[in-house]
């Protein structure tokens, strides 16, 4: 059964009845354009098709209870308190993007009513594909439905992205909830951090995006993130610039010897990296594979080397996916230390490209890895409406 028909199902068994309105949202993986969002610079995510569900019906009253088919245990709670609550272990953890959710609403100036509902995901769970923005803006399309509001996506994905900042604790920033968003089908965005615009680009004809999970999980890497962002911006004031997206590769070669060695990679990563999303966002315009796939590799070298976020067995899963024939590209993707990999491929070879790569993988590394063949979606959506 679909995780649809489960969350309805679920729902009208728990609630006696069948879900007014049935919410998607979905994870994303990001083709090319990594450590550059904090740069003020350029990403190119895709919305996957592996999301957060949502069945749910709204209340007559203002509390939110909800059920997870994932996690045992129930969430409930008014919008007339949250902003009253700091984050606690009274709540369960997956219950506080519900929570941080309605409050970044209300601290925006919306009115909110309340909604019973089930949620479930097929999102994994620290993979680098982001379960947690995904949950953020499946919660918040569902406070749009319930409490009619306009659903702007840029706004809605600086409401998640509040959320995750200031109430659950994390200080990502703000591309995972923009494709989670405005994702569209059968296309990536090509994202500016600084000015959140969003221009749609085709994938190329006749090709898959694999996601290829090395099963490691990132571990205590939040003082590395925060070295390299400082690293980043002494990079930036050498250069006299608001940030690194401000220097473009002429610029900085003609200057590059004048830094540190270490503050130089980081910072020729940060540089030529915004270059190549922009150049990989035109191959892909043009339908040139080839060129996006060379991009990939390149982007997968400087982060190896330049910004050193990546480990021996991304490096090994990105090797495994590259011997294949069908393999235009293939680069770590994500915050790094960890996680996931994501390749592109001859859409005709796909399934038996993930069999392969998982093979290999396993031989060279004895870890079982998890390999996810993606389409691309649409951003939050409410898929059904039944009452």
């Amino acid at each position: 059964m679909s995780l649809q028909g489960r969350v309805t199902q679920e729902f009208e068994r728990r609630f006696g009845g069948p879900p007014t309105f049935v919410v998607r949202a979905p994870g994303r993986v990001n083709l090319i354009g990594e450590h550059t969002d904090y740069n003020d610079g350029f990403v190119l995510p895709m919305a996957i098709d592996r999301a957060i569900w949502i069945a749910m019906r709204p209340r007559g009253d203002q509390r939110v209870v909800g059920h997870s088919l994932d996690f045992e245990q129930p969430v409930e709670f008014s919008v007339e308190e949250v902003e009253q609550v700091s984050v606690s272990e009274a709540t369960p953890a997956w219950g506080e993007y519900l929570r941080g959710v309605a409050w970044a609403l209300q601290e925006a100036g919306h009115t909110l009513q309340g909604w019973e509902g089930v949620v479930a995901s097929d999102v994994p769970i620290g993979a680098s594909l982001s379960s947690s923005a995904a949950l953020e803006m499946a919660t918040a399309r569902v406070f749009a439905v319930t409490s009619g509001l306009q659903w702007d996506a840029t706004s809605m994905a600086r409401i998640g992205q509040r959320a995750e900042n200031e109430w659950v604790g994390v200080n990502c920033g703000i591309m995972d909830q923009m494709i989670s968003a405005a994702g569209k089908a059968d296309h990536a965005l090509l994202i500016d951090c600084r000015s959140l615009e969003a221009q749609p680009v085709p994938l190329p004809p006749g090709t898959a995006v694999v996601v290829l999970d090395t099963a490691t999980r990132r571990g205590l890497v939040d003082s590395a993130y925060n070295e390299r962002r400082a690293q980043c911006e002494a990079a930036a004031r050498f250069f006299g610039v608001l940030a690194l997206r401000d220097v473009s590769v002429a610029q900085f070669q003609a200057q590059a010897d004048r830094l540190d060695d270490l503050t130089r990679r980081r910072a020729r990563h940060v540089v030529t990296e915004n270059d190549r999303t922009l150049r990989a966002a035109e191959a892909m315009r043009r339908g040139n594979a080839a060129g996006l796939g060379r991009l990939m590799n390149d982007s997968h070298a400087s982060l190896r080397d330049d910004f050193e976020v990546s480990t021996d067995e991304l490096n090994s899963m990105v090797a495994c996916a590259r011997r294949e024939d069908a393999c235009y590209g293939a680069r770590m993707t994500g915050g790094g230390f960890g996680g996931c990999a994501v390749a592109l491929v001859r859409a005709g070879a796909a399934q038996a490209f993930a069999a392969s790569v998982i093979e290999s993988y396993q031989t060279t590394t004895g870890i079982s890895p998890n390999v996810y063949v993606c389409a691309a979606t649409n951003g939050a959506e409410v898929v059904t409406e039944t009452g």
